[in-house]
């Protein structure tokens, strides 16, 4: 049993990252398209669009938070 629980514990990790390279995608300042073909890359190709975005993804984050109250820095 805790071999299983190693591979469910990869495959959270796997998730957690393809979502936080998703929202970095959305925020950045490229065209709608590059997005889309960013997400898809990353929705059907989860570990080797991780991969491949991490060495050739869009950089720089343009949309901050949307209030005063959410940036407490």
């Amino acid at each position: 049993m805790p071999f299983t629980y190693f591979w469910i514990f990869l495959a959270v990790i796997l998730l957690l990252l393809d979502l936080w390279v998703i929202n970095s995608v959305w925020r950045s300042d490229n065209s709608t398209g590059n997005k889309a073909g960013w997400t898809a890359m990353v929705v059907l190709l989860p570990f080797l669009g991780l991969a491949i975005w991490s060495i050739a993804g869009p950089r720089g984050v343009t949309k901050g938070p949307s209030s005063p109250e959410h940036s407490k820095g």
